[in-house]
């Protein structure tokens, strides 16, 4: 029924929709604060569209909208007026909105009446709940029809559905309103210069008395919603930042918040925190995505990724079910919370079509191991890595030629497992699909990565006859790699080996992760670099995901040419690995300027027009926003031109800043670090830290890379 295998992109929004988001609840409304059910508009409460229409209209007249601002990810102040009847242009009735979403939403309607008369009003609210699915919202294909049925209570009305033996239901609670099955009413006259207000409620509501819902909005300003908490307790225990250069400072900051509003509790353990993938439609653990965005903010929060690690783990896959691609030691692609998301699943809520995620778990465990957390917090995820490394011997590696390939096992599968998973996202130069099984080259990077990682964690616990297997497999396989991937021809690496083990020779921006990861020969990387670095490649704005000289070149594709931050930060992270400086500054500067342009929220990717073309990047339609790996790119890019990072184990922290002068001088404190906080000070490029815990040195120089830790754990022991 619902689509893995629909295009990944999101379904579309329209222009000026306002997206609030908490936690896996999120709300879709116009400019106006409307909701409309022909749109993929809703309030979504557990992948359920458990609110599809709340129009608001006064005198029989829809709001004109003024101005929608989010004042936090989860709340949002809409601000609209009454047109008039009688031609006149303004209008002296003016409708603010306040919204709030958690579990379900609260709004606050004021109307303010600016005339010397006063203003006799009509207000109507007309509520619809067509519980929907979110994929069938997504994808604009409403499939079931609920038996609905409406009951009113004093001023609070219930709207029940049915459908099979599943039972849902709609709360709405609109104190001193005149309220019908069809609408809620309040007839009022609003006095010369003053002002009427109210508060709506709309929650999910079970067969069981619900207990009224927590406070949401707080028109008194000194009690704190549930919500509020969540964000100051957030706030408290991530680095506070002061940047000379104010845009930067604003986009960081932009991120932390965003970042704050994806984190959702896993629910069988509530101190377990994920990220979720992105807003509107993706707000669910995903594996891949919310590796990457827990590995990229790291220095703002560690615990993230250990909350990602700990439930990804719970989840690893142990059978082979060939509907899910569940596979032994496999780690998942998405969650669905509901039950009728697990129909497009056989009835399993999780889904495991991905093959990057599962070498990224081994990954994002060796940068947790080294930023401080109990060793056996760790050692207790070990065997969940060596089951992961299990998998990319013997399920990963599909036809035993050492790489690790994908080819969906089911016709609903994804076709595309990589992260440009959309169907046409693997091409040759002329455009023609590549076909499967398919081994892309930054997969081969995180295998390579991940042996290291398991190689390192293996000499750090003094199991140096594992740390000698893992560190030969991957100095073989990084030869393999650039034997059987390189085309000396062209001067870059194939995107990918097709299922003939012919190279696809598609210029993509895929190779920029190999630096990252530290495979390719030093040889070839000012190759990679300069092509990457080609104005084919470079829009201006950023790295495109396929160069403009290639036959599948879109520039507003989803992945043929279009921009991803998140793609951006990995090859800036890896151009700095190699020793160019001057081209991350320039990807850096690139996506900063970018993100100036919407309100300092990098959105998920944007289309590839040449800056030359058009003075601002252009958005890519459906873009998810917030979205976690968009939202910790910042971070990102930032913390990898500090070259700051940890190593609690050695008792090292490591900063050599190449920080643009356009940025300014950085002071962040209260950074984590090993328990403890430390103060972080860039003053004309020199680095100082304050405030480490013992046994904690500060080095002026790169951290050392994985590979070097474990070419010198194999030289000692042969010495």
């Amino acid at each position: 029924m619902a689509g893995w295998n629909a295009d990944t992109a999101a379904g579309p929004l329209g222009a000026g929709t306002v997206t609030l988001v908490e936690g896996s609840s999120f709300c879709i409304s116009l400019q106006n604060g409307d909701i409309h059910s022909e749109h993929p508009h809703g309030v979504f409460y557990l992948d359920t569209r458990i609110l599809s229409g709340w129009i608001l209209t006064i005198n029989g007249q829809p709001l004109e909208p003024l101005a929608a601002e989010t004042k936090e990810p989860y709340r949002a102040l809409f601000a609209g007026r009454v047109p008039r009847s009688d031609g006149y242009a303004d209008s002296p009735l003016i409708v603010e909105r306040l919204r709030e979403v958690g579990a379900g939403i609260q709004e606050q309607v004021t109307v303010r009446n600016y005339s010397l008369e006063p203003a006799e009003c009509l207000i109507s609210l007309r509520v619809e709940a067509d519980f929907a699915d979110l994929f069938e919202v997504k994808d604009a294909r409403i499939q079931r029809r609920w038996k609905e049925t409406r009951d009113v209570d004093g001023d609070s009305l219930t709207i029940s559905a049915a459908w099979q033996d599943i039972r849902k239901g709609l709360l709405v609670q609109a104190p001193g309103a005149d309220v019908t099955k069809d609408a809620l009413t309040y007839r009022v006259s609003v006095a010369p210069h003053s002002q009427w207000s109210t508060v709506l409620t709309a929650v999910p509501s079970t067969e069981a008395a619900s207990p009224p819902p927590p406070s949401f909005v707080h028109p008194e300003g000194n009690e704190l919603s549930p919500r509020d908490l969540r964000r100051r307790e957030w706030v408290a225990k991530i680095p506070v930042l002061h940047m000379g250069n104010r845009s930067i400072e604003r986009t960081l900051r932009r991120s932390y918040d965003d970042l704050g509003a994806l984190r959702i509790e896993d629910p069988n353990h509530p101190d377990r925190v994920v990220v979720a993938a992105g807003a509107p439609w993706f707000m669910t653990l995903f594996g891949r995505d919310s590796l990457w965005a827990s590995i990229m903010a790291m220095p703002v929060d560690p615990s993230l990724a250990l909350g990602t690690l700990q439930t990804l783990a719970d989840r690893q896959g142990s059978v082979v079910d060939e509907m899910s691609e569940e596979e032994p030691g496999k780690i998942l692609h998405e969650v669905r919370l509901d039950v009728s998301s697990g129909l497009s699943l056989g009835g399993k809520s999780s889904y495991y079509g991905s093959v990057d995620a599962t070498p990224l778990f081994v990954i994002v465990l060796g940068a947790v191991s080294r930023w401080g957390f109990a060793a056996d917090t760790i050692s207790a995820l070990l065997p969940h890595a060596d089951r992961a490394l299990e998998w990319i011997r013997d399920y990963g590696d599909k036809d035993g030629d050492g790489f690790v390939e994908y080819e969906r096992l089911n016709p609903q599968g994804l076709i595309n497992q990589g992260w440009k998973d959309s169907w046409d996202g693997i091409n040759f130069a002329d455009g023609r699909l590549a076909e499967g099984p398919i081994a892309l080259c930054e997969v081969q990077a995180y295998v390579y990565d991940a042996y290291m990682a398991r190689a390192w964690m293996a000499y750090d616990a003094g199991e140096t006859a594992l740390g000698d297997e893992l560190a030969d497999q991957a100095a073989q396989f990084k030869k393999r790699f650039n034997e059987q991937f390189w085309m000396p021809e062209r001067g870059y690496y194939a995107v990918a080996l097709d299922g003939k083990k012919r190279q696809v020779d598609a210029c993509a921006s895929n190779m920029g992760h190999c630096l990252w990861h530290g495979l390719v020969d030093a040889d070839k990387a000012p190759l990679v670099a300069e092509r990457l670095m080609s104005p084919e490649m470079f829009s201006g704005w950023g790295v495109r995901t396929l160069a403009s000289d290639m036959g599948a070149y879109n520039p507003a594709s989803y992945h043929n040419g279009s921009v991803w931050p998140h793609d951006n930060a990995i090859i800036q992270a890896g151009l700095l690995r190699y020793g160019f400086v001057a081209e991350a500054q320039r990807i850096t500067t690139a996506l900063l300027e970018a993100a100036e342009y919407s309100g300092g929220r990098l959105p998920e990717l944007f289309c590839g027009f040449n800056r030359e073309q058009f003075a601002e990047p252009v958005p890519y339609p459906t873009a998810c926003s917030p979205q976690a790996w968009a939202a910790t790119t910042p971070i990102q890019l930032v913390t990898s031109l500090m070259r700051y990072d940890a190593h609690v184990s050695r008792g090292g922290v490591w900063m050599e800043p190449v920080l643009p002068e356009s940025f300014g001088n950085l002071h962040i404190t209260n950074a984590p670090m090993a328990g403890g906080r430390i103060t972080i000070d860039i003053a004309d490029s020199v680095p100082s830290v304050q405030g480490l815990p013992e046994g904690m040195v500060f080095h002026q120089g790169h951290r050392p890379w994985l590979a070097e830790l474990v070419e010198q754990a194999g030289r000692r022991r042969k010495a």
